[in-house]
């Protein structure tokens, strides 16, 4: 069973309240046993909501707000509910596939925190939960 943000499949989750639907993403999963989550969503944001970034292993709003509590919380909730569903289905966790660059899920590179879409290397809150507990994250970069 595959963990997949929900915004690469069609769901109007992300920040802004559009998706960012992947054809990659959509052929992978197809057929396959998976959950759709939104990290952010399940950490009590609304959608949409104003854009967020890591900076020095917090999680801030444009608004200068530190949201990490959320992010932390919507990241022990993805990994409750897939393992629920994995339990359900009689199948392990194969593996996560994440959006790029989130604050969330990006797993390898993220936003730098000075919302300038400068990069460096890095993994979202989710990402890097999701690691700890031994499931291989990818984005949708790495198909």
């Amino acid at each position: 069973m595959y963990i997949v943000s929900g915004c690469l499949a069609g769901v109007k989750c992300k920040y802004n309240g559009g998706s960012t639907d992947d054809a990659r993403v959509l052929s992978l999963i197809a057929g396959k046993d998976h959950i759709l989550v939104c990290p952010e969503e399940l950490g009590g944001f609304p959608t949409p909501r104003p854009p967020a970034e890591l900076r020095d292993g917090r999680v801030y709003n444009d608004l200068g707000q530190d949201v990490t509590e959320g992010f932390i919380k919507g990241a022990e909730k993805t990994y409750a509910l897939a393992c629920e569903r994995a339990a359900e289905l009689g199948q392990p966790i194969e593996k996560a596939i994440l959006k790029a660059k989130s604050p969330s899920c990006g797993c390898g590179l993220i936003y730098d925190g000075t919302f300038t879409h400068t990069v460096v290397p890095g993994d979202g809150v989710t990402a890097a939960y999701l690691k700890k507990k031994g499931i291989e994250v990818l984005t949708e970069e790495d198909l």
